[in-house]
Parts: structure tokens; sequence; C-alpha cells
């Protein structure tokens, strides 16, 4: 069954030009603002604000219309739900993990107690009502946990709208279970409501943030002064919430309040984000990365360096001491993004650029305590830190801080976060990933396009940009599948040509050396050097066997000879085998150097592969004759047996064409490619020292323990996982300072794919020599088509109108009964909420036409105990105590 995704480079190329004039990351003038999704639940509430005015009830209108009118276009017209931009669903079930089901459920809740308060949307009533009705038994049951309580958010977000809903008069049609839940969930609201504080520092998202849903009841001495005092200073919000911003305006009609959210309605017109403002270089920065994320990065280099220009250019000093502490989390978050970016590209960064955080308590006390809410700012800090150089002090104990966060089993364990990411991201270091494979876990994870944690849910980049970017995503990764695929059969017909493939002994690892290769590197570089580098590494595992299982000692002389005369016409058998293949790879590569850069490096190739069979036989005699040999004298052949080398440079001879040729000579290799010469081989010796202690040959990790008396093995395995670590901080530093080393930066990308390739496959076990290990992730890289979620194309629901055809009525309602309560399916009879008429309006519109002048009317909702505003509950009605 062939894939949707499917793609020639020609249909990629049209759908890059398509996406980037809709994302113009390039242009100044771009609202950052446009790349956020919009929250259904926070412009439900401002839509519910009623517009200043001096002529009476009779003339309500809401303030910010343009609010209202989004929920009316914007509900999923196939379930009746809100919240999900653009209509998207995963294939099974609409938010299936993390809790995006709980946020529809509360954004439905709200955009259906809006459409009631202004009378209109009969049709989206319904529906909305049906969705509330048929999932809130499924969805809370998923929530609730062993101890049978629920969310904390989702109990006072939900229980509060529902409440506030049940006294403007909608009733819902629950089951028994279901009922029974929601009074659990009204308990323990009441046990929340008891135990903290109005206002509480050490809460990120104390119970003022949720001002919208508390109930009337809950007094609180000089409420309205705490309210005023709690708004921010800078921006006249309430901890950053529209939705609690615009119910401390109804209540204190604030100046600062209503600048705020006449600023908010104006920047972002069509849906308000859960949270404002947002610091805008960490919207860019979250494009950015969900492009790069995703394997797109190759398709917008222009316009991710203009960001990253803009945001370098932007690198002086940010008082951050004087921010809010509610800004700084999203500041630590940009800063350490920015580092992360800019250091990867060779721009000079300090640490000190996101590591301000580690001498602000209050900011790490805030982290600490609210973990939860920033664990994708502790998360972005953690991977910051794979990029740490030798010395940088700061960056060491930026990565204990957050490891100590991210590594909480209570946390990690919890389904408000996508625990996935983190435990990827802790189990299998940066250094042992593999791009290809990046890139497919990002394009099939649904939470790839969060931004940051709201006060209820994910703050995600606009689904309109993001899902575009992921169907461009799937078709490229499966295009790049179909060209690796072609490729590796013809790599297959390589070793069966030179009969590699049957040779009889040794690991046969044709597939496992493409599949490295090819998904270590970038997409062109791959294509362009991938075959002749998995073809070298085929080899390299041949002859390796050969000299360390199957060979007599005669027999490995006898090819080594050969390979130092190059010379093979008087070898038999397996050396003749070997000889032959390793002549095609040397002849090859080296006509195609000469084609496209005019240089002759046969005689350059032939000495690095001279210096490595030589090392080949001289462990060979280690083992078979000794004497054991120096930690030093081990190290320095060692090095070069490991042949990552041999890789490395060979195929760096292709990509440049001047590729510095004093470079290839043994011995004077650049410090780079010594430094990627040393990690591989003390990998491989720290998986393997078991296995080598039981057959007598020779490894670092067992020199090291009989050269120092009384060591344990473990102490030496530590020791050599420290020179390790050492290392990889030094070779990190080569790569990406430039004026370290004199290799082109094609070159170090091959250096780092290399190592990270060896670093895959030695992290924490030995999974090169295993059959089995790497199936997995074989076939998601070069054979299972990607697994994407399904666009469903939002259907609008016909708007008020009379030249329609279907017209939809201003909601008819009955007075609400003074004692409300929910109705069980047995004791409900004909379930009358609304006159929805569609087919027969024409036939029922002189009947009801004289009844809407009465009942098309707002609502207009009072509040005991305080002065009268609108849209608050009249008496807090506990329907279930």
């Amino acid at each position: 069954m062939q894939s949707p995704y499917c793609s020639s480079s020609d249909d990629l190329s049209d759908l890059v030009d398509e996406i980037n004039k809709e994302i113009q990351l390039s242009n100044i003038h771009l609202d950052p603002y446009s790349f956020v999704s919009p929250s259904a639940y926070d412009t439900a509430w401002l839509s519910m604000i009623e517009e200043d005015n001096n002529v009476g009830d009779e003339e309500l209108k809401p303030m910010f219309q343009d609010c209202l009118d989004w929920i009316m276009c914007n509900q999923n017209a196939g379930e009746g739900f809100w919240g999900h931009s653009g209509g998207y669903t995963p294939v099974a079930d609409a938010g299936e993990d993390v809790n995006e089901d709980m946020y529809i459920l509360t954004s439905t809740l709200a955009c259906v107690v809006a459409l009631h308060k202004w009378n209109i949307g009969c049709l989206h009533l319904h529906k909305g009502k049906r969705y509330i009705e048929r999932r809130t038994e499924m969805i809370t049951g998923k929530y609730r946990n062993h101890e049978g309580s629920y969310p904390r958010w989702f109990v006072i977000k939900f229980t509060g709208t529902l409440e506030l809903a049940q006294q403007l008069g909608l009733h819902f049609v629950f089951s028994n279970r279901c009922i029974e839940m929601i009074k659990e969930m009204f308990y323990q609201r009441q046990d929340i409501l008891k135990r903290e504080k109005l206002v509480d520092e050490c809460n990120y998202r104390p119970l003022l943030a949720y001002l919208e849903v508390l109930p009337s009841t809950f007094v609180v001495k000089n409420f309205e002064d705490i309210i005023v005092k709690t708004i921010d200073t800078i921006d006249g919000s309430l901890y950053q919430s529209p939705s609690a911003t615009a119910s401390a305006f109804m209540l204190t009609r604030n100046k600062k309040c209503l600048a705020y959210l006449q600023n908010l309605v104006e920047r972002c017109p069509h849906g308000v984000p859960q949270k404002y403002p947002l610091n805008e270089d960490l919207i860019k920065l979250s494009m950015v990365s969900l492009i790069e994320n995703i394997g797109l990065g190759e398709f917008f280099g222009k316009e991710i360096e203009h960001v990253l220009q803009q945001v370098y250019r932007s690198c002086e000093e940010e008082y951050v001491e004087r921010m809010p502490i509610s800004y700084r989390a999203d500041q630590l978050h940009k800063d350490s993004l920015a580092f992360r970016m800019l250091r990867m590209r060779g721009h000079t960064v300090s640490p000190r650029r996101f590591c301000w955080f580690l001498n602000d308590q209050e900011t790490r006390n805030h982290l600490e305590r609210n973990v939860h809410y920033f664990f994708l700012v502790i998360l972005s800090v953690y991977r910051a830190t794979d990029l740490m150089f030798p010395g940088e002090c700061e960056l060491e104990e930026a990565r204990e801080f957050s490891w100590k966060l991210l590594e909480k089993s209570e946390f990690i364990n919890e389904k408000m976060v996508p625990s996935f990411h983190i435990k990827h991201e802790m189990s299998a270091p940066w250094m042992a990933r593999l791009k290809h494979l990046d890139h497919r876990m990002w394009i099939e994870e649904k939470n790839s396009d969060v931004l940051s944690i709201g006060k209820s849910s994910f703050l995600r980049l606009s689904r309109s940009y993001s899902d575009k970017l992921t169907h461009l995503a799937a078709r490229n990764f499966e295009f790049q599948q179909a060209m690796y695929r072609l490729e590796l059969e013809e790599l297959t017909m390589w070793v069966k040509k030179w009969g590699l493939n049957d040779i009889g002994f040794g690991r046969e690892k044709t597939t496992y050396c493409y599949f490295a290769t090819v998904t270590s590197l970038p997409f062109e570089s791959g294509i362009k050097v991938g075959k002749l580098a998995a073809k070298s590494a085929i080899l390299i595992t041949i002859a390796d066997d050969f000299f360390d299982e199957e060979g007599s000692l005669d027999d490995l002389e006898a090819l080594t000879n050969s390979v130092l005369r190059w010379e093979g016409e008087e070898l038999k058998g397996y050396g003749k085998i070997i000889f032959r293949a390793l002549d095609d790879i040397v002849r090859e590569t080296a006509e195609t150097c000469l084609k496209h850069h005019g240089t002759d490096i046969t005689d350059h190739l032939r000495n690095i592969w001279r210096e490595t069979f030589e090392s080949w036989l001289r462990e060979a005699e280690w083992s078979k004759n000794g004497p054991m040999p120096s930690m030093e004298e081990y190290l320095r052949n060692g090095m070069i047996s490991i042949a990552a080398h041999t890789i490395s440079l060979s195929i760096s001879c292709l990509m440049e064409p001047c590729f510095p040729q004093h470079k290839l000579r043994p011995g004077k290799y650049d410090t780079l490619t010594t430094l990627l010469m040393i990690i591989p081989r003390l990998l491989n010796d720290l998986q393997s020292y078991q296995k080598e202690q039981k057959q007598g040959k020779i490894n670092s990790v067992l020199l090291h323990m009989k050269s120092c008396s009384g060591l344990e093995i473990e102490d030496s395995f530590v020791h050599i996982e420290k020179i390790i670590e050492s290392k990889r901080k030094e070779f990190l530093e080569h790569v990406l300072v430039d004026g370290l080393s004199d290799l082109p930066k094609s070159s170090k990308e091959i250096h780092i794919s290399c190592c990270k390739v060896f670093e895959m496959f030695f992290n924490k076990k030995n999974r090169y020599d295993s059959d089995t290990e790497m199936l997995q992730e074989i076939k998601k890289a070069l054979y299972d088509p990607v697994t994407v979620y399904k666009l469903t194309e939002m259907e609008p629901i016909p708007s008020m109108g009379h030249d329609d055809e279907f017209m939809i009525l201003p909601l008819l309602f009955n007075i609400s009964p003074k004692i409300l309560e929910y109705k069980r399916k047995d004791h409900y009879g004909a379930a009358k909420t609304s006159m929805c008429l569609r087919r027969s309006f024409h036939a029922h519109k002189h009947v009801i036409a004289s009844k809407l002048v009465d009942q098309c009317k707002p609502l207009k909702i009072v509040v005991s105990q305080r002065k009268p505003v609108t849209m608050k509950p009249t008496i807090f009605s506990p329907c279930f105590y």
C-alpha cells in the first residue's frame, strides 16, 4: 500500500515555497502572535464582557464582538467541541494522552455558556451540549487517579464553569456514574478552597489565577482590593491569564485590565491565546525549533539564520532581576533555546546567556516548586547543557540542577506532561541519537508544537502552521526513505559482487552500516557519500573479525603485507576477498574525488588503510603472542584500529574541493580527528571488556585496573567514563568553535556524525554486535510509513442570516428554576433546551416570530455580596452536597 506522503523532489519544493510564503520568518514586520494557537476557553470569557454604555440592559452588546464571532466560526462541526484550532483530531481519540481532552471539555463548556449568555448560536450550542453530555464521563474517568482525585486545574475550572452554566439555566443529561464523579469533583474543589490561599507566592497558579470560576460564596476580606493589588503593574493582567483578567475587569472595571484586554484583542483578533503577553523571541525560536526537530531545517536555512541573527544581535544583557517572577521562566526558556541554537551554528555564546538563573534563588525556588508547569523550561535547560565545553562549570551546575528536577518519579509518571520526551532525552543522550530517527519521532509526536504550558493546557504553535509543516515533514521523510531503500539495494548488490555476504565468518552488517551512516548525516550529504562510507564500514567489520577470530597469524601477516605493497595477486581465500573489496573502495573514492574536485587522493587513502591494517595486526600479535602493552601503547594503537578516522577522512575529501590534504597524513591528523579516534575506542572498550576479558584480549578498562594495584573493575570503568566525558567536551568545542580546527565545516559535520554513530552503538550496551537490537530502528528509518494525526477539515456551521438556507435562531429558553440540579437520564422527560429549527424553519417561522422579541435578549447576571456585575453566579448552589 502506497503511503499518502510519497512525493517527488519537485512536489516538495513547491510545498516548501507555499509554506515559506505563509510563515515568512524573515519578515521583520511579522507578528509572532500569528504563530500562537488561540484558546477557545479564554476567547469565550472575553466574549462575555459587556460593552460599557449608559443606555441600559435593553442594549447590551459584547465588548469584543470578534471573540464571539470566533466562537461561532471555530466549532468542530463533526463532534461539536471547541478547543482545537483547525479541527485537528488524532486518529484514535481527541486528546488521547496528556490533558488535551480535559482542556477541550472545559473550553466547550465555556463556549456554550458564552453562546447562552448572548442568546445566539442555537445549533452550535446544541452540538456543544451533546458533546459535553457524551464525553464528560469518559474524560473525567480517564484522569481519576487511584486516590479518586482529579487534576487541580480541571477540578477548579470544570466545576466553576459547570456551576455557572447551571445557574444560567443550562441543563445537562448525565449518567448516574458521571454524576457521582461530578460530585467527587465538587467535594475536591471544596477541599481546595479550604486548604489554599487566594494568593500564594509559592504557587505559580494560585486560586486567584482562576478568578473567573471561583464560586461567589468564596468570600475573602478586601477581595477587590486584593485583585487590584495583584494586577500586574507592567501589562495590567492577572497572572498573564486573559480569562482571569476578563473576570477581574468585570468585577473591578479596572482601567489597566481594560487596556490589557483591548491590546490583547487588537494583537490577536482571531482568537486570544491562553497566556498573554508572551516572550516574542521565544515564539520565533520555538517555530525554528519545530522546523528543525521535524527535519525541515535544510529547506528553511536562510529564514532560520535570519531569526537567529536577530536573536544574536539582541544578545545584550537583559535586566532579568527587574522582571516579575512570572516572566522569568519564559525568559529562561528563550535564553536556553537561543544558546543551544546559536552554539550549534558556531556563534560565540557564553553560558551566562542562560545560566543567570543559577545565581537567582527566587527563580530557582520558583522552578522547583512548580516543576509541572515549567518542565519544558527545565528540559530546554537540560538540552542546552548537551553542548558543554571544557571548564564550563556553570553548565555542569545547570545540568545537575535540571537533571534532578526531571528525574523525579512522581513527575515523570504524571499524565500532565508528555513524559515520553523527558524519558527519551534522559535515557538516550543527544550524542547517541541519530538525526533521521529523531525527526521521525517529532513528526509523529502530537505535542511537537508545544510552546509552553498555560493555565490549564499546552500553549501551542498555531495548528494552521504546524499541520502544514508536519505534512511537509512526513512527505519529505518518506521521500528520503525511498531514496535510502534504493541505495541499500545497490549496496547489497555490491556486497554480493565481492563475495562479502557469504564469506563464512564474522558479522554481516550491511544494513546496520548503511542505516547508521545515512541516518546520522544530513540527507544531501548522506546521499552523496553515505554508500561509500557504508562500504568502508562493512569491510572494516569483516576485516576486524578476520583479524580477531578467523585468520592465523600467517594469514594476517600476508594480508597486511599485501596492503602495504598494495598488491594482492598472491593472496588466497578470505584475504583475497578482503583485499579486492578494499581496492574497489579506494579506487571508487579516488575517482569520485578526481572527477568532482580535480584532486588525486589515491596515495592518501592507501596510507590511511595501511595504517589501519597494521594496527589490527599489532593487536592480533599482542593477543596471540604478547607481551602486554602499556596503557599508552594500547591507546596509541587502539585509536587507529577502531577505524573511525578511516571512514570520516575518506568521505570528507569528497565534500570539499579544498580539503587540506596534509590532514590526511598518518601522524599529522587534525586534533578533531584525533579526538574522534579516541572516543569510539574507549566507548567500545566500556561495552566489551567483559567479553574480551574471557577471551584473553586487551582492553583499556582491564589495562587500567591492572596498572593500579587494589583497583576494582568498577573503579576502572568509572575512570574510563570520565576520560570519555572530558574528550567529548573537547571534541564538541573543536566541532562548534571556529578557528580551533583547520577542517572545513562539512568535514566537521562528518566527524560529529561518525562520533554519534559510535555513541549510539555503544550507549550502555554493545548494540552493534547484536543481530536484533537495531531492527526496530532500521524499520522506522528505512521502511515503515510515517504515522501522523489526521487533519479534518473545519466545516463552519452556517452563520445567522436571512438569506441562508438554514437559519440559526436565537436560543429560546424558559426561566431557570430557583433550585437547580442535574437531571438523571431516568428522570429526564422531554429535553427541550432550545428550539433548533433547520429544515422545518419556514413552516414554523410564523408561529415563533412573535416570541423572538421577548426571548432574544442577552442575559444579565448579578453577583450577590458584591456590587452588580455581569456573568457571575447569583448564588453558590452546591448541587451535590
